[in-house]
């Protein structure tokens, strides 16, 4: 067997600690070193021969890392961390606030691209696979629409961003799609939905001592990007019961495309996830194409990549005939 591929981790919350996990059912990966702006002393990685380090001081362990895996949230880590890493190491993110995607892949293209690193972001099931399987049905049925929805789940990039808020000690966010829109959508008549009319959004928020809660609620359903296009419930609850009630972190969605061929013949395709855990299904999907990052990179393919630049088949351990016998 070829040598391991060496990965670092960036940040260590929950994103880090699945990605630990996922890196321990590949085989072909070894975790060489964790990287925190916490006190290392303070983190505890499930594996105990881990070396935990302050972020930092990453620099100085360039030849112990292949593929740095940022695990840092999309509000406020990787728009500074993404482009400082990527001029440093081979790397992979999951940056998933939509609208700001273009900007952020050209800052990080222009360190990449200058490093001769690669960088592959805004990796996970979406943006990642659902965005994959939205390329698919717009290729296969031009003649059509494609929609998207998120949820019954916990999202951990709008549950960050609400946590950031002035006078939030804690919170999650939860993304509820439409019943009403789905279904109009499964029967094929292909419906114009304005974005409120598919998901509405619910926080439960744990407020610091004093906090203003009507400040508070105006803070979270008027921010861009995140809540001002949807109606948003902002839920005031104790500490106690957001552990008692919500530190499952579940989600999924669907995408679905649906089209004419021929002369007018419906065509339906749909995608669905259902997951138990968000950031260790997110984290699999990271380390996944952590592999294919450092197989880019062998290649000489350098600059900022995304899912679309990325062949289907550098995503798996398996060589190339293999998966001509296997899964062709």
């Amino acid at each position: 067997m070829s040598t391991a591929i060496k990965i670092g981790i960036a940040g260590y919350g929950n994103l880090g600690r699945g990605v630990e996990m996922a890196i321990a059912q590949n085989p072909d990966m070894a975790l060489t070193g964790i990287y925190t702006r916490r006190d290392p002393a303070s983190v505890q990685p499930q594996g105990s021969a881990v070396p935990v380090r302050p972020l930092a001081s990453i620099g100085d362990y360039k030849d112990e890392i292949d593929v740095l895996i940022l695990c840092g949230g999309s509000k406020n880590d990787l728009p500074e961390q993404g482009p400082a890493l990527a001029a440093l190491f081979n790397i992979v993110d999951s940056f998933d606030t939509h609208a700001r995607i273009p900007d952020y892949f050209a800052a990080v293209d222009k360190a990449a691209s200058a490093a001769r690193t690669t960088a592959l972001i805004s990796v996970g099931w979406d943006p990642g696979l659902f965005s994959l399987n939205r390329l698919y049905g717009e290729a296969i049925l031009p003649q059509g629409g494609t929609y998207t929805f998120w949820g019954k789940g916990l999202s951990q990039g709008h549950s960050d961003a609400v946590r950031r808020v002035p006078g939030v000690k804690a919170a999650v966010q939860y993304t509820l799609p439409v019943p009403d829109a789905v279904e109009r959508v499964r029967s094929g008549t292909q419906p114009t939905l304005t974005t409120r009319e598919k998901h509405t959004r619910e926080c439960f928020v744990v407020l610091n001592a004093g906090a203003d809660a009507d400040e508070v609620r105006q803070a979270i359903v008027t921010m861009p990007d995140y809540f001002a296009d949807y109606d948003t419930t902002v839920n005031f609850i104790t500490e106690e019961e957001l552990r008692r009630d919500h530190a499952a972190m579940p989600h999924g969605g669907f995408v679905i495309r649906s089209g004419t061929t021929g002369t007018g013949t419906r065509q339906v395709i749909e995608y669905s996830l259902k997951l138990d855990s968000n950031p260790e299904f997110t984290s699999s999907v990271l380390v996944a194409y952590a592999r294919a990052v450092f197989r880019l990179s062998q290649a000489g393919s350098t600059g900022a990549k995304t899912v679309f630049d990325v062949p289907p088949g550098m995503l798996s351990a398996k060589e190339p005939a293999e998966l001509r016998a296997s899964l062709l």
